[in-house]
């Protein structure tokens, strides 16, 4: 029989040969992270948790490196860089993705979910799979969902109530055919543009207005240009944490499945932070003068039942199969 000493340094010995082989397959590496929010936003507090979280699983041999604010181009201009490997990660919103994979316009369906659990059950569960299934074959590889809110309309015009009050009003929205025709129903004039341009474009009054989530709001000042804030929740977004296929495939399975629970530990990290600061943002918007209005329950309901529309004419464009598993999740998660 072997002594306790020796079986002790058995399992040592076997330890030690475990971690040295799993140092051997972690090389030095420097992983440049792109995104369009500034360092105050929650997407950036994530993505500076995932750094940390890569630098300690890997013993310190991957870098994590942000660029914030659009440092490395817009949203479509890191994508194509990511497809075509010459950047390893960013975090877009989902939004951007329509033009690579049309079903993930799914996402952005308005009024579709009204609670945060909601909106993780979506995208953590048979849909938010199904969609990102897609991205390989387009150069991507998705490790995560991350929080980025429920969009709020803002313009310089008028409260907005209801859906009339949205006629006229020239409001910026993404490059995303969902959000175009969603926006047309209400008899607004929506207007594609980027991101980076849109504070200019608030202030030289080329458009009246915007929607995006309070901590979005926030950060980018919009509140210097814009009086009023009415909340619709009309969409939940998230941000789709994306990594280079090309750069992926260049990984040891440890180096993947190292990043993939960094970014999974990172998303619950950076979902309640970003919920907590949306609930301090309005708060910050009302004492920094913007006048803050709900919309009630009954005009949102209206506005609903308006969009069907919308939503029958793009889920009659998508995979059936992706449309399937949308409408039965809908239905599994608001009982939520």
């Amino acid at each position: 029989m072997k002594s306790p000493l020796i079986k002790l340094t058995t399992m040592a010995l076997l330890f030690a040969a475990a971690a040295l082989a799993q140092a051997q397959d972690i090389q030095e590496r420097t992983i440049r992270f792109g995104h369009l929010n500034n360092t105050d936003h929650p997407v950036s507090m994530g993505v500076k948790r995932f750094a940390e979280l890569v630098h300690a699983k890997s013993g310190g041999k991957i870098t994590v490196k942000e660029f914030p604010a659009n440092q490395l181009g817009n949203e479509m201009q890191q994508t194509s860089a990511l497809q075509g490997g010459v950047q390893e990660m960013q975090a877009p919103a989902t939004t951007s993705l329509v033009g690579i994979v049309k079903e993930f316009g799914l996402v952005d369906f308005p009024f579709v979910v009204s609670n945060f659990k909601q909106a993780d059950a979506m995208l953590d569960g048979p849909l938010g799979k199904q969609l990102t299934a897609k991205l390989p074959e387009k150069g991507l590889i998705a490790l995560a969902f991350w929080d980025l809110g429920f969009r709020n309309v803002t313009n310089s015009k008028r409260p907005i109530t209801k859906g009339e009050d949205l006629e006229g009003i020239k409001l910026r929205v993404i490059p995303n055919p969902v959000f175009l025709d969603t926006f047309k129903t209400f008899k607004a004039n929506p207007l594609p543009l980027p991101f980076a341009e849109l504070y200019n474009a608030l202030e030289s009054k080329a458009v009246d207005g915007q929607e995006n989530p309070f901590s979005v709001i926030l950060s980018n000042k919009f509140y210097e240009v814009q009086k009023y804030l009415s909340v619709t929740n009309h969409v939940y977004a998230a941000n789709i944490i994306l990594i280079s296929k090309k750069f992926w495939d260049k990984l040891s399975p440890v180096e993947q499945k190292l990043l993939q629970d960094a970014a999974t530990e990172a998303r619950d990290y950076q979902r309640v932070a970003s919920r907590e600061a949306a609930g301090k943002a309005i708060g910050e918007l009302k004492a920094k003068g913007m006048l803050v209005n709900e919309v009630p329950a009954a005009e949102l309901a209206k506005m609903r039942a308006e969009i069907k529309p919308v939503i029958d004419k793009y889920s009659a464009a998508y995979d059936p199969a992706v449309v399937s598993t949308f409408r039965s999740e809908v239905e599994r998660v608001q009982k939520f």
